[in-house]
């Protein structure tokens, strides 16, 4: 007879963290994504593509780019412009809100509330970014990424509009696949893409806003053909 419940001992496996490469997108079809993001809806789709282009081009998380102002904002005509990350826009409950309201700016995540993160961003974001601006504006405070009536997208928007751009982008065994399956895998496929690029790891962990030994183990099975660079370094050291 197998003992009674309250005496069988079981414990849920660990979740190591670490991030399956099977969501990550290559560059061409974040590309893709992010066009076909422009495409859902008469004005939630528009408003929200430079937000995603965030999230891949820059490595925000979902919640950084929903905080993001024109003020931390370096723009330049040409070149790369640099975010300043200050503030998140988490949404939450209004019940651990101190506004009361359903979204509460608060400091950047594993940071002191009055410590920024610097976010070096290439030209073409610079360009999402610009077009954007000119088509939308920002709401009073100065974010850039609201609804047309000035509100912060829910998680649940931004969600319907992926899914439906996921649709439109990818092949159909793809869109049943895990890549990109959520919004925030553009952010593992832009921190995957640093690292398979040869940023220096500290580096790479300064601008996600990561650990280096945190973010070395979660984009570990990401990081491809780093065996042969070591060997090819090292052989030309002793040569």
């Amino acid at each position: 007879m197998p003992p009674p419940f309250d005496r069988v001992k079981w414990r849920p496996p660990k979740q190591n963290g670490a991030v399956d490469r099977r969501v990550v997108v290559n560059s061409a079809q974040a590309r893709e994504l992010l066009t076909a993001v422009s495409y859902v809806g008469r004005s939630r789709g528009p408003r929200l593509r430079a937000m995603f282009a965030c999230m891949y081009f820059a490595g925000l998380r979902p919640a950084e780019a929903a905080g993001l102002r024109r003020q931390d904002c370096e723009l330049p005509a040409t070149g790369w412009g640099l975010i300043t990350l200050k503030k998140t826009r988490p949404q939450t409950s209004k019940r651990y809100t101190d506004s009361g309201e359903t979204f509460d700016d608060r400091g950047l995540k594993h940071r002191e509330d009055d410590i920024v993160r610097p976010v070096p961003i290439p030209p073409e974001l610079v360009a999402i970014l610009r077009e954007h601006l000119d088509a939308f504006g920002t709401a009073e405070d100065g974010r850039l990424f609201v609804t047309s009536g000035g509100q912060s997208f829910s998680g649940s928007a931004y969600a319907q509009v992926w899914k439906r751009a996921r649709a439109l982008a990818l092949t159909p065994d793809q869109v049943e696949s895990p890549l990109a399956a959520r919004p925030y895998d553009l952010r593992h496929a832009a921190v995957s893409l640093w690292l398979n690029a040869g940023v220096h790891a500290p580096e790479a962990a300064e601008r996600a806003g990561h650990g280096v030994d945190v973010m070395l183990h979660v984009y570990a099975k990401c990081i491809d053909g780093q065996r042969d660079v070591a060997n090819q370094r090292i052989e030309d050291a002793l040569a």
